[in-house]
């Protein structure tokens, strides 16, 4: 091929030297030869010229394969004698949790309501009588306390011992002409007797004389004038028969006019008595408009006064609230509620009844309206009206069953249980809440270990280990060596708990050292007995 070029050669240029030249780039592997060859190569003319061109180029792609392949081999070789990795061995998962152990019992838990405090008994206080104000009771201002029976505002009484002193004396008159008048009817019935004998004997008389005339020895003169006695004295008595009634009814007007003229008396004394505008009970002044010189007539609201011991607090029961305990055996009415307010970063609690349910359901609060009277608001700081309190009462009681943090529960109705170190999984029935603990009707047994702590990957069978077991085992292996026997059950743990008397959270509370010595204690207790 090196002979074909060297023989095509033009213009008296040899192809041979061209092939030497190339060669040369070859050889040297500079890039700034190549160029430069292949500059003199451009300016060649001819097929010479092409030809070194085209060699050119295939020695460069030849030089980078090469540079490739080696670069390929060199790698490969570096990864295959690269040490093999040793494989970490795979550990189950094991979590460390809290458990609780469910116990039996009946438990009334406690709802919290909220609601205001309010005056149990207000009135507002006018005056029953007009006139101008003369005297206020130094106390009467807003939020001051009043005794019972003290004088709140004195109105001038000028005009009404007057009208007073006018009542009794007309009482008094009326009084005197009852007397006389019962007099006058004392003397007409005197006369009435007088008369009545001077009747009868003129009636004797008349009756002989009729004898006479009809023996015919008194004359028709002497019989008409004994006639006209008889007649005359008659008359008399028929007189004083009507002046006697006439008097009898004058007296019964003026015993009317008696009991008219004593209402009147009272009526004067009672607005006499009414100038004084007193307390009817000790109490808070809410509002007072009393000015001394004021004029003021009995539609004017004087005072405003609350029963400082009477309190009320009213708070809202959802109707399954409100079902729930005016069906119980209990009932509603008669429940002792506790009434907290906090004040100044401090709780006081209030004991109260509760005493009626509102008038009418309160649909825009979403339940019922309940009152409760407190029994005492003298308890650290004086309750008033108006205080926004929280109301603790008290459930109905949920028999036989068992009280678990709300932690445990997933799902509003499962729970876990702790079965030899792998979680078990039970549906349970919720019956109601009271704070953070939940109160489980069904699901569970006396001394399940129930899991408290929340696992995001909890399971049925997921491995896990009770916070505080190994130091149990350690404990009973270091105290007693002869009886180890691994890690206790459940159920020992409820027994030691039980044997002492004491809560499963107050078991784990107690120091380290304390608690080895409870549970070598009960071992070789038990030991002893068998």
């Amino acid at each position: 091929m090196l002979d074909k070029v060297s023989d095509t050669s033009s213009d008296g240029i040899d192809g041979r030297e061209l092939v030497t030249k190339s060669d040369a780039v070859v050889s040297e592997y500079s890039t700034e030869n190549v160029r430069t060859v292949a500059s003199e190569a451009r300016n060649s003319r001819g097929i010479g010229y092409y030809t070194g061109k085209t060699l050119l180029a295939i020695l460069q792609a030849i030089l980078m394969i090469a540079i490739l392949a080696g670069s390929y081999f060199m790698a490969k070789r570096m990864i295959d004698g690269k040490p093999e990795a040793k494989k970490r061995p795979a550990f189950k998962t094991v979590y460390t949790v809290k458990t609780v152990t469910a116990k039996q019992s009946d438990n009334q838990p406690k709802f919290i309501s909220y609601g205001q405090t309010v005056a149990a008994r207000t009135v507002e206080l006018r005056p029953l009588v007009s006139g101008e104000i003369v005297k206020i009771n130094p106390n009467l201002r807003g939020g001051a306390a009043v005794e019972k029976g003290s004088a709140l505002v004195e109105i001038n009484d000028f005009d009404y011992k007057g009208a007073l002193s006018e009542a009794q004396s007309n009482l008094a008159e009326a009084k005197a002409r009852i007397v006389e008048n019962e007099a006058q009817i004392s003397l007409e019935r005197s006369k009435l007797v007088a008369a009545e004998e001077q009747l009868e004997f003129a009636q004797t008389d008349l009756a002989r004389a009729e004898k006479l005339a009809k023996q015919r020895t008194m004359t028709l003169q002497q019989m008409e004038a004994r006639k006209l006695v008889e007649s005359q004295r008659r008359q008399t008595v028929s007189l004083s028969i009507d002046t006697i009634k006439v008097q009898e009814a004058r007296l019964e007007q003026l015993k009317a006019t008696i009991e008219r003229l004593d209402w009147k008396v009272a009526q004067a004394q009672r607005n006499l008595d009414s100038t004084v505008l007193v307390a009817p009970f000790s109490g808070i002044v809410q509002t007072s408009t009393a000015e001394i010189g004021r004029a003021i007539t009995a539609n004017d609201v004087v005072v405003s006064l609350y029963e400082v011991d009477s309190l009320e607090a009213r708070f809202t029961l959802t109707d399954s609230q409100y079902g729930r305990l005016q069906t119980s055996s209990a009932g509603l009415i008669g429940r002792m509620v506790d009434v907290g307010w906090t004040v100044g970063g401090i709780r006081y609690v209030y004991p109260a009844r509760i005493d009626r349910v509102s008038a009418q359901i309160e649909a825009n609060r979403g339940g019922v309206e309940v009152i409760a009277k407190l029994e005492n608001v003298e308890l650290g700081v004086k309750l008033r009206p108006g205080a926004f309190v929280e109301v603790s009462v008290p459930d109905t009681v949920f028999a036989n069953t068992f009280m678990v943090p709300d932690t445990a529960i997933y799902d509003n109705d499962t729970l876990y249980k702790v079965v030899d170190g792998k979680l078990q999984s039970a549906k349970v029935s919720i019956v109601a809440f009271e704070g953070e603990q939940a109160i489980v009707a069904s699901g569970l047994s006396d001394g399940d270990q129930v899991l408290t702590t929340r696992i995001t990957e909890v399971s049925n069978g997921l491995s896990v280990r009770i916070e505080g077991e190994d130091e149990l085992e350690k404990t009973e292996e270091t105290l007693n060596p002869s009886a180890r026997s691994g890690r206790p059950s459940s159920e020992e743990v409820v027994k030691i708990v039980e044997a002492n008397n004491l809560t499963l959270q107050e078991f784990r509370a107690i120091d380290v050292p304390e608690r080895r010595k409870l549970v070598a204690k009960w071992r070789q207790q038990n030991t002893d007995k068998e």
